[in-house]
This record gives structure tokens, C-alpha cells and sequence, in this order.
């Protein structure tokens, strides 16, 4: 063998297992977490690997069941654990999407224990941006079951560092964004078009982001909101458009098909991401790769992932003045959005799956090897 063909060999990506268990959520309801799971198992399977699907939020059956609070966890469980079991026998690796609360408890630490007791090599692919106050609160549960898996992947430097505070091991393998899917348009449009895509739920606190809104239309009354996204709040945020005078201006789209949110993006001028808790959240990923310039909060992995006056505006979060301020900003000095758009889209390379399929492949065969070092030293 030559010294260059060497050289490719030791380079070349490590082979995909045959046979995967994924656990995790899929769409619908479309959210960061499902969707990676889903696309996943599409991009796993486009590989030539043999991929079971054990979903997380399988519908109740029967649908009843779901209106009832206390029983539907234990309809939903018990199936749940029977489909885990009957995955795994054929199996060479279980990769488990993990996030915090509830959904670790039910969901994570069941499909977890039983892999361990069916002596199946284990990956742990954890997301959740209330990482850090869930491992305050649950720690050495946590890591009693984080013992079982032969490694953790997260996707961003922050949750490294917070599970590294609690002694735990994590190597990074980011979240995945389809380069095909999300383009820019050909110039951003005329008129001030602001896009959320977030659920609508407490810690994403679009309330902020339209009292923002209502603030930027005191300058700028032509300008339009979209929140796509669906959650227990829409009746009292609808309500606060309402009071804010914006109602009119505000389209709460409810939750948009995959298909649709790019071309939601074709039309933005700003994404505007107002949330209090967060990781790695895919919507930035998306708008950077769309070409749309990003207003974010700077909380938890957001720092980690875009660079403040380089790749993004970052603003306090729950400062309606602020992020108003900086929509305003970006929007009336197009070179300064310009700058963004093109350092925010140089790194989304780095997020395609061309790049994250080596790192993913290298965490697979370090698992089934048994070369990884313990999560738990």
C-alpha cells in the first residue's frame, strides 16, 4: 500500500452499523427534537443501514386515552417498553435522543436500562437546553443510568461544559441541517417581515418577541410578523397582540410542515428567536442557512453556536426594547445584515450531514468497539 492510499484509508469515515435502534420522537407534532430524529433515520437509512424507529410519542390508543391525565403515561409506556424490547434483537447499537425532565424519566432512562440488560452497546444523544437545572435537581439519577451507556453525544460545546460540572463525559457531534432544503432567496424582501419559528410554550417567551414587535411598528408600520409554531399559549398570546394594537400585523401560522418552513424563510428579513432556555436550536440553523439574518437572546448554547455582531445580533433575554432595537438595527443597515449573512452561512458546513456523518460513523464504531471512554469516570 503507497504512503497517500494509506493516508485515505486512515482518513476514510468508520463504517455505519448494520442495524440501528433510534429512539426517539418523530413529527407529527414537528419540533427541533423530532425532526432530527426523523432526518436521522432518513440520512442513517440513505446509508445503507437498517434502521428501527422506537418513537417516544407514539399516538394513544386508543385516542381517548390522551384526554386523561394520571392513566395516558401508562398506556403510553407500557407499549412503549414491549416495542423497545422487540427492537433490540436484532440490533447492533441503540442511539437514544435524550432530553431533560419527564421526557428522561419515561422515555431515555427506560430505553437505556433495558439496552443494557439485553447487552446492546448504547449511544445517548442528549439535547435538552434546561440541561443544566435538570442535572442540578436529578443528578445522581441521572448518572446512575448515564453509567449503563458506553457514551454521551450532545450537540454543542455548552452542554460539554455542563455535563463536564457534574463529572460526566460528552463528545460533540452537532445537530444536522439540510443544506438542500434551506437556501436563501435571491435578496431580502423589501419589507420588514419578522419570522419566529418556535413552539409556543413558556421558555421560548414569544410574548417578548411581540412586545418587541409592537415597538419595531412605531418606526416601521409596514412591518409583518409570522409566528409559526403551535403550543399551549396561542389563545393569550393571540390575546396580547391583540392588546399590544399588532393583531392585524401578527400571523400565527400554527405549525408549518417541513416542507413549508424554508420557503417560510424565503421571505424573512430577520429571525428572531426570543427564548429564555435553549441549546442548540435548529431554527438558527435553518435561517443561517437560508440567508436570513439572526436577533437571538444569548442564553445557554446560543453563544456556542453563533458569534455576536459576527454571525448574529444577541440580545438580553426577556428585554422587549433590546431585541427591538437590534430587529431595527439589522434591518436599516443592509451591509451590517450582509456582513452577517455571509460569516453565519460560511459555518453552516460544518452542520451538513457530508461533515457530521464522519463524526457520527467515528462515535458509532467507537461504541461497538467498546473504545469509548466511560460517560462516567
Amino acid at each position: 500500500m503507497t504512503v497517500a492510499l494509506a493516508a485515505r484509508v486512515l482518513d476514510a469515515p468508520r463504517a455505519a452499523p448494520r442495524a440501528i435502534v433510534l429512539v426517539g420522537p418523530l413529527p407529527p407534532p414537528s419540533g427541533g427534537m423530532a425532526n432530527q430524529t426523523q432526518q436521522l433515520a432518513n440520512l442513517l437509512e440513505a446509508e445503507g443501514c437498517s434502521v428501527t424507529v422506537v418513537r417516544t410519542n407514539a399516538p394513544y390508543r386508543p385516542s381517548w386515552i390522551g384526554l386523561v391525565h394520571g392513566v395516558r403515561a401508562l398506556f403510553r409506556l407500557v407499549p412503549y417498553i414491549i416495542s423497545l424490547w422487540r427492537a433490540m434483537r436484532e440490533a447492533d447499537l441503540v442511539h437514544v435522543m435524550a432530553n431533560s425532565g419527564w421526557a428522561w424519566h419515561l422515555f431515555a432512562a427506560p430505553a437505556i436500562r433495558i439496552a443494557a440488560l439485553r447487552g446492546m452497546p448504547i449511544l445517548v444523544n442528549y439535547r435538552g437546553g434546561d440541561a443544566a437545572a435538570f442535572l442540578a435537581r436529578r443528578h445522581a439519577r441521572v448518572r446512575a443510568t448515564l453509567a449503563k451507556a458506553r457514551m454521551l453525544i450532545v450537540p454543542s460545546g455548552f452542554l460539554v461544559e455542563v455535563f463536564a460540572h457534574h463529572g460526566l463525559r460528552a463528545r460533540i457531534v452537532p445537530n444536522i441541517v439540510d443544506v438542500g432544503a434551506f437556501h436563501p432567496a435571491p435578496a431580502l424582501p423589501a419589507q420588514l417581515h419578522v419570522v419566529v419559528t418556535r413552539n409556543l410554550e413558556p421558555i421560548y417567551d414569544i410574548a417578548t418577541a411581540l412586545r418587541a414587535f409592537a415597538i419595531v411598528r412605531e418606526l416601521r408600520p409596514d412591518a409583518r410578523m409570522t409566528v409559526a409554531g403551535s403550543g399551549p399559549e396561542r389563545s393569550a398570546l393571540e390575546g396580547l397582540a391583540a392588546e399590544l394594537g399588532v393583531a392585524a400585523h401578527v400571523r400565527f401560522s400554527g405549525r408549518l410542515d417541513n416542507a413549508e418552513v424554508p420557503a417560510l424563510y424565503r421571505t424573512a428579513s430577520i429571525a428572531l428567536n426570543p427564548s429564555r432556555v435553549d441549546n442548540m436550536p435548529i431554527s438558527l440553523l435553518e435561517a443561517m442557512a437560508s440567508g436570513v439574518p439572526i436577533v437571538s437572546t444569548d442564553v445557554g448554547g446560543v453563544p456556542f453556536m453563533v458569534e455576536d455582531e459576527r454571525t448574529a445580533l444577541l440580545v438580553p433575554a426577556g428585554d422587549p426594547r433590546r431585541m427591538a432595537e437590534a430587529v431595527l438595527r439589522l434591518y436599516e443597515d443592509r451591509e451590517l445584515a450582509r456582513r452577517i449573512v455571509e460569516a453565519a452561512r460560511g459555518r453552516v458546513p460544518r452542520y451538513a450531514w457530508s461533515s457530521v456523518r464522519a463524526q457520527l460513523f467515528e462515535a458509532y464504531a467507537s461504541v461497538m468497539a467498546g473504545e469509548a471512554q466511560p460517560v462516567t469516570p
